[in-house]
């Protein structure tokens, strides 16, 4: 978006500066630039979606390969859990371990899909906050290149509405570049191999808040 920008300000400045001789074709070039803005603003938009599809799906190799195991075992560990687990074995009837599996099963599948839920979420919001802000962004642009668009038909009074035209360019700066990587970092350090189970449980929280901390970058 920085560049586009700095592309509108340099059309508008060589414009400006020798406004006596616009080609015809002008015009007619910035509206075509208009489109492929459009064209521009689709693919920047699927580029991000598939960015965030690649790191949910690494959050969920997380959840099954590093959190799933470990819940497993502190769950095991539990003495009413043990000792049912216990009974089961000993037992010679396969209703037992069919009965275990039913109560347990659910039970389970719970907190693995609360713990997705809870990984999961401020992701999803953070990628909705960046298509906003990219949306806002390329409405600008649009938005000055149809200003453009008619300032070269009109091509009067250029020196009455060259600052005009020049302040109207002053996009900030999204730093959507900044916010990719550092997401791309909270996911890489989530997914890395953790040295124990409170490690694991750490580094949830960290993500968690990284994540959040980033959304409030976005919306800010």
């Amino acid at each position: 978006m920085k560049r586009i920008a700095r592309i509108l300000v340099l059309a508008i400045a060589v414009v400006c500066a020798g406004c006596a001789t616009i080609p015809a074709e002008a015009p007619e070039l910035s509206a075509q630039l208009g489109g492929r803005i459009s064209a521009l603003e689709v693919a920047h938009v699927r580029a991000v979606e598939k960015f965030f599809a690649e790191r949910r799906s690494r959050v969920d190799e997380f959840i099954q390969e590093t959190w799933v195991p470990t819940f497993a075992k502190e769950f095991f560990e539990d003495k009413d859990i043990d000792d049912m687990w216990k009974q089961v074995v000993a037992s010679k009837d396969p209703n037992d371990r069919l009965q275990f599996i039913v109560i347990i099963g659910p039970r389970l599948q719970k907190k693995i899909n609360e713990k997705r839920l809870e990984l999961m979420k401020p992701l999803e919001e953070l990628e909705r906050e960046v298509k906003s802000k990219l949306k806002i962004e390329y409405d600008q642009a649009r938005s000055i290149n149809n200003a453009l668009t008619a300032f070269l038909q009109s091509a009067s009074k250029v020196e009455d509405n060259r600052k005009r035209y020049l302040e109207m360019v002053g996009i900030a700066d999204m730093q959507v570049d900044k916010f990719i990587d550092e997401t791309d970092e909270a996911v890489s350090q989530l997914v890395s191999k953790a040295k124990s189970a409170s490690s694991a449980v750490d580094k949830g929280k960290d993500y968690l808040n990284k994540i959040k901390a980033i959304t409030q970058k976005v919306k800010s």
